[in-house]
């Protein structure tokens, strides 16, 4: 969709007449903020002034704010027109008003003063690429009919181009140049390069109304990455999930909607299937995206299937659950939604924008497959249950159908650890009491030093272990770089809290391993060893689970709500944040697939742990000997 749409000299004129932020909006239809306006009048202006060169043809189009298909991103703005050999071409430019520019040791990352404050910011070379690579991998008529899309970045207001044309971002700046507010000259040259006879034969107008479809070379790199790749292998049950879904798409195509449900605990490959079914869909041509609430797993699924292909290319498939407020209904072939149980009832950063994420992705997508465990909901506005997702998809009229993943690949294999786990956090009473005869390494330290020691060990070898904790520890490190979180004195314990320098990757970091993880950057993913530290949010007294939410962190939001509810219904507000606790732990200790150790802060807790565990020390052996001679 576009916003404008002229030639160049008309576009000349808009600016000139200071009217171009007018057109723009009646355009859009809606109001906009006066700091949008403001960036329009700043930075067209500034482009106005560049394109004035009359090597430029006033035939030349000029497109700005055209949305990219299938997201929620927009180009600032595109020139259209033939090159000396009379091929199309579409150069993209990203706008950017910083007037000052600081360098990260994050890959395509930079700081900027955005907003009222400093913050970690794409490089502007790196987004206008991939908006070029998204624009090429998903628009047929671009492909067909050899539409070159040549991007670049402006930023005007930028006096030294020191840092964004650093050599530690050369791999983006030779795919798409940034030019600063001095080389007026040398953009005026890049956009001549591609453009110098006008756009005489719509090609704004037909890449605007273009068919949606993944490109060949996409579908093939997708495909060679998961093949042989033992992480993704399908076995059992998981095979007759992907098979349904499969025969399940097919059937949407026809014009009947589909949804399909599918339960399944931690380590029963629910992420397995999505992705192998995001790969199999791409490759029948089919408009399909993996969907989870968590930013985590996105990252990281994406960068594992990048391989060659740059991760840019690949990102696109991967979504947030609030991207599709105003999808038009059926606009996706199949939606793909993992972690289903983290779904919110409304979006936006604020979380109050759109209608219920459950009913939109369902309207959104014609074949609608959610994998959910309903004992991972880990924070206050987790929404996602079965009962939910049926009743929006049965006011959509969609065939219903509803399956199990029940086979563990997880904790070793052992059903026995999971029932234990929730009996020994009084989840539920279950038939394992202990863990005997239970083949799972699982461990309590006497203190979290030698807990997060053999972390380490464990590490070396795969790089996948890690250590997480509950979240009751602020975050000072976030803004004082040398400040530990996690302290636990009485042990001489220090350590910081994930995220800060690797993101949402921070699972697969080598060095991370000396970091301690939350909830929500391993919710969805899987480690060999998993170390856990059971934070004051819960504790035991006299063999019965304790939670207190007014342990947790003040910077927990995952709670946020809970001091208003429990003025308001007590016995409800408890019951919540005791379900979220409880689950929190579940989901940390059931990350491991070889092992789990812990370390609770709390003395009794600790020992609660350690001897439900069947964890005896020499001592107590030789104890239980001299109390039980004949056993």
């Amino acid at each position: 969709m576009l916003a404008y749409s002229a030639t160049k000299k008309e576009f000349v004129e808009d600016v000139t007449n200071n009217v171009i932020h007018i057109r723009i909006q009646d355009l859009l239809g809606h109001r906009v903020g006066q700091s949008e306006i403001r960036s329009w009048r700043n930075s067209l202006r500034a482009m106005e002034s560049v394109i004035r060169d009359d090597e430029i043809p006033d035939d030349a189009g000029v497109s700005i704010e055209f949305r990219i298909p299938l997201t929620s991103k927009r180009v600032d703005f595109i020139l259209t027109g033939k090159d000396a050999e009379q091929n199309e071409s579409a150069v993209i430019v990203e706008l950017k008003q910083w007037d000052e520019v600081k360098p990260t040791e994050k890959d395509g990352v930079v700081r900027a003063f955005v907003g009222g404050g400093e913050r970690e910011l794409t490089h502007p070379s790196y987004q206008a690429w991939t908006y070029a690579a998204l624009i090429h991998d998903f628009n047929e008529t671009v492909r067909e009919d050899s539409i070159a899309l040549a991007p670049c970045a402006y930023l005007h207001n930028l006096d030294s181009g020191n840092v964004v044309n650093d050599p530690f971002y050369a791999d983006h700046t030779d795919k798409a140049p940034t030019f600063i507010s001095s080389d007026v000259q040398h953009l005026a040259a890049f956009l001549k390069k591609y453009v110098k006879y006008g756009d005489t034969t719509n090609i704004m107008y037909r890449i605007d109304n273009g068919k949606l479809k993944p490109s060949k070379n996409l579908v093939d790199s997708l495909v060679s990455m998961l093949k042989g790749n033992e992480e993704f292998l399908m076995i059992d049950d998981q095979k007759l999930v992907y098979e349904t879904a499969r025969e399940m798409s097919a059937k949407a195509q026809d014009g009947k909607k589909q949804v399909l449900i599918v339960r399944g605990g931690p380590g029963t490959g629910k992420s397995v299937v999505a992705v192998n079914l995001v790969v199999e869909l791409t490759r029948q041509e089919l408009l399909v995206q993996y969907v989870s609430k968590n930013a985590a797993p996105r990252a990281v699924y994406a960068e594992k299937l990048a391989g060659y292909l740059p991760s840019g290319r690949v990102k696109n498939l991967f979504k947030g659950s609030g991207s599709y407020m105003s999808t038009e209904t059926d606009q996706f072939d199949a939606l793909i939604v993992d972690e289903a149980h983290r779904l919110n009832e409304k979006s936006g950063f604020y979380g109050n924008e759109g209608e219920h994420q459950v009913k939109e992705l369902i309207n959104a997508s014609k074949f609608s497959i959610f994998f959910i465990d309903e004992d991972q909901r880990v924070t206050y506005r987790d929404i996602g249950e079965v009962s939910v997702i049926r009743d929006f998809a049965d006011k959509a009229g969609s065939h219903i159908e509803e399956l199990e993943l029940a086979s563990q690949f997880r904790c070793n294999g052992s059903d026995g650890y999971l029932a234990w786990v929730d009996n020994v956090l009084n989840i539920r009473e279950t038939a394992n009491p202990s863990l005997e005869g239970i083949d799972y390494d699982f461990r309590v330290f006497a203190d979290p030093i030698a807990l997060h020691q053999e972390v380490r060990r464990l590490n070396e070898p795969a790089n996948k272990a890690r250590m997480v904790a509950g979240y009751c520890w602020t975050w000072p490190s976030a803004k004082d770089a040398a400040a530990k979180d996690i302290v636990i004195p009485e042990y001489g314990y220090a350590a910081q809290w994930n995220l800060k320098k690797h993101g949402s990757l921070w699972i697969m970091e080598r060095e991370s391993v000396e970091e301690v993880g939350c909830i929500h950057t391993c919710q969805g993913l899987e480690l060999d060893y998993v170390g856990v530290i059971v934070g004051p949010d819960l504790v035991v007294r006299n063999g019965v689970v304790v939670t207190d939410a007014t342990q947790r962190a003040r910077s927990d939001a995952s709670i946020k709500g809970f001091k208003k509810h429990l003025k308001e219904n007590p016995d409800e507000a408890l019951a919540k944040t005791d379900m979220i606790i409880k689950n929190t732990y579940r989901t940390l200790m059931t990350r491991g697939q070889k092992g789990c150790y812990l370390f609770s802060v709390d003395p009794e807790t600790n020992e609660y742990f350690r001897r439900s565990a069947g964890q005896y020390s020499p001592a107590e052996l030789l104890q239980a000997a001299e109390d039980h001679p004949d056993y």
